[in-house]
């Protein structure tokens, strides 16, 4: 477009303000008598700038493929038959609920009011798509989690029918979880539990959870039990979005910048370590321990967990009553200040983030809960975030960077806490961060002294 443009100019006897320096393409002009006229000018562009840059592109593109071919096919040696499950657990899924939609829609039809509005939607209107990730299982019902807790991103009825999606996954029938139990555990489970409540108290994405009693100490408990074949669901559905966003960026680079694939690779670490419950209960562990360091086991606290009755796939811990802190009217029976205790669960989970080795990071209603004796209930360790003590030095130098306008510190800062390449010369980077503050304060002056001509 721009050398049309360019060509236009000088048909049209107009100067380009631009200086040839600037422009992005070379011209030469040459005479040529024709039978259409004694002289006519001749224009080849050359897009040279637009030439080098596809040539470097497809260098590079030739030489990373075949790391991403080598990657693709360990991905998929990784993934193994599970991949090909997936795909007819896929189509199943879609056909139950596709014929769910026709049924509803044949219902309504022939109507006076006609096809309801959701119904024209098909498959992607909110209540059938939410049907279809809970039919697809833990991954999708995740990303409908996500979708529930992002008002900003997502129109509001999607956001409202994906609230669903919080501890309402359909649930496993109780005699498999009982052959859980009974495998992991090693031993009958009337020898363990004096009771185990058939009807779960919650069933997430990825487990579910019952209540119980220990038959030697009659304490209540809750047991946590893994649905069964989760795993192989997880592997198969993350390698399969891996290997999209690998092709999607080997297509379009610059979408790495954006890091895509660096953010799907952590979404998969953090969902498979949550399949894994012994590392859950280290989490719930470490989480006492900081409450009780900082004194705060009098404002907050975390399930006990019970060791001897926990495993891979199996976690019991101590039944905390009480109700989700988004229950207003129920709180208000319990505290006086229900703004109180939406402070003190803030200034909890702050603090963990600096004293803690790992910090709730799945908070949401169900996971956040005021206990009868007014106390805040953290629950479900299965996601947690960590930030290495190099971090948080590199932040610090970096907010007193930021008030002294020392820009080699700031750059460097920002290095140490993986906010770019570790390649990058600091020095350039430093010199790229003061023209960006420069030209806000630049704008901020121009704003205030126009604000001020104007009153």
């Amino acid at each position: 477009m721009s050398g049309i443009s360019v060509f236009r100019g000088v048909a049209h006897g107009c100067l380009p303000l631009l200086q040839h320096s600037q422009l992005p393409v070379s011209i030469s002009i040459s005479k040529t008598n024709t039978k259409y006229g004694p002289k006519k000018f001749t224009f080849f562009a050359r897009y040279s700038q637009s030439q080098e840059l596809f040539t470097n592109r497809l260098q590079d593109s030739i030489e990373n493929l075949p790391k991403l071919v080598e990657d693709i096919v360990q991905t998929s040696i990784n993934t193994g038959p599970r991949g090909a499950l997936r795909l007819v657990q896929g189509i199943q899924a879609v056909i139950g609920v596709g014929s769910e939609w026709l049924s509803d829609a044949s219902k309504t039809a022939n109507s006076s009011s006609g096809l309801a509005t959701e119904l024209q939607l098909g498959l992607l209107s909110p209540l059938y798509l939410r049907k279809l990730f809970e039919r697809l299982g833990a991954t999708y019902v995740k990303l409908g989690q996500f979708i529930a807790s992002a008002p900003t991103l997502f129109p509001p009825e999607y956001v409202e029918e994906f609230q669903y999606c919080f501890d309402r996954a359909p649930s496993v029938p109780f005699q498999e979880i009982q052959a859980i139990l009974r495998e992991d555990l090693g031993k009958p489970i009337d020898t363990v539990f004096e009771y185990v409540d058939p009807t779960p108290l919650a069933s997430a994405s990825i487990a579910q959870v019952h209540g119980a009693r220990i038959r030697d100490t009659q304490e209540d408990v809750v047991i946590k039990v893994l649905k069964p074949g989760i795993e192989d669901i997880l592997v198969a559905d993350l390698n399969f979005v891996y290997v999209v966003a690998r092709i999607l960026e080997f297509l379009s680079p610059d979408l790495s910048r954006a890091s895509l694939v660096a953010i799907v690779k952590d979404i998969r670490e953090s969902m498979l370590e949550e399949v894994d419950f012994k590392k859950e209960a280290t989490n719930v562990e470490s989480f006492r321990r900081y409450l009780e360091a900082m004194g705060l086991t009098k404002q907050a606290t975390a399930p006990k967990v019970y060791p001897q009755y926990s495993t891979r796939r199996v976690l019991t811990m101590e039944r905390l009553y009480g109700v989700p802190l988004t229950d207003l009217n129920s709180i208000n029976s319990l505290v006086p200040s229900p703004e109180t205790s939406l402070i003190t669960a803030l200034n909890v989970w702050f603090g963990s983030l600096l004293a803690c080795e790992t910090f709730h990071a799945d908070v949401h209603a169900g996971n956040l809960w005021l206990l009868r004796d007014g106390r805040i209930g953290f629950l479900d360790f299965g996601i947690v975030g960590r930030i290495s003590p190099k971090t948080w030095s590199a932040m610090e130098v970096f907010l007193g960077s930021l008030s002294t306008g020392e820009y080699e510190s700031m750059a460097s800062s920002l290095i140490d806490m993986g906010a770019t390449s570790i390649n990058v010369d600091s020095k350039a980077f430093a010199r790229d961060l003061e023209k960006i503050f420069s030209s806000i304060e630049a704008s901020i002056l121009c704003f205030l002294e126009y604000r001020d001509l104007g009153n």
